[in-house]
This record gives C-alpha cells, sequence and structure tokens, in this order.
C-alpha cells in the first residue's frame, strides 16, 4: 500500500517522521504518532489513532518504524480519498446543497441515469 505513495510524499514522511524520531533510531513512539500525523495535515481521532497503532505495532513495543508508519499514512489517505468522493457524489444528489436528498433530488438523478422509480420505491 505504501507503494501507491508519490516520491514527494514519501519525502515529506521521512522529514516529519525524522522529526519525532529523537534519538534517530528510526523509530517513534505510539504517543508521538498523533502529532506527526497531525504535522502532515491528518486529522486522527483518539480511536481512529489507537487502532492504527494496534494495526502495525504487532509486537506492542509501543514504537513505530518508518515503513510502518509509511503503511499507515498510506491508508489514512486512501481513507480520506473515499470520503472526499463520497461527499463528491453526494452533492450530485443534493442539488439544492441542504445536506439532504430529498426523494424528488433522488428521482431527478435516478431517472437522469435511466432508472424509472414509482413513487412507492421513492418512499422506502
Amino acid at each position: 500500500m505504501a507503494d501507491s505513495l508519490t516520491e514527494e510524499q514519501v519525502s515529506e514522511f521521512k522529514e516529519a517522521f525524522s522529526l519525532f524520531d529523537k534519538d534517530g533510531d528510526g523509530q517513534i513512539t505510539t504517543k508521538e504518532l498523533g502529532t506527526v500525523m497531525r504535522s502532515l495535515g491528518q486529522n486522527p481521532s483518539e480511536s481512529e489513532l489507537q487502532d492504527m497503532i494496534n494495526e502495525v505495532d504487532a509486537d506492542n513495543n509501543g514504537t513505530i518504524d518508518f515503513p510502518e508508519f509509511l503503511t499507515m499514512m498510506a491508508r489514512k489517505m486512501k481513507d480520506t480519498d473515499s470520503e472526499e468522493e463520497i461527499r463528491e457524489a453526494f452533492k450530485v444528489f443534493d442539488r439544492d446543497n441542504n445536506g439532504f436528498i430529498s426523494a424528488a433530488e433522488l428521482r431527478h438523478v435516478m431517472t437522469s441515469i435511466g432508472e424509472k422509480l414509482t413513487d412507492d420505491e421513492l418512499d422506502e
């Protein structure tokens, strides 16, 4: 998954990782992870952060090396992209931008892609 990152992203992540690798041993503690990710524009919740740490810190030694960090960042960025895609798709349906998809808006989109919906189907 980390291979989906650009060279520029890897370089940026390495720089941030190095800032928090106080003793230069190639490891950061789990406590520092949230700070690193926030410095890169990510904003994980405490539970997301704990889940990410648990996924990569298999031996529970409390540290994460750079390859593990890259994998984690690639996953987080993929999740972010997916969320943005869902928001964009929602905007297509929410024509009046009120944060809701009305039956009329749903009918319009479904009709425009060739789906005919009955009133009963819309009510569902």
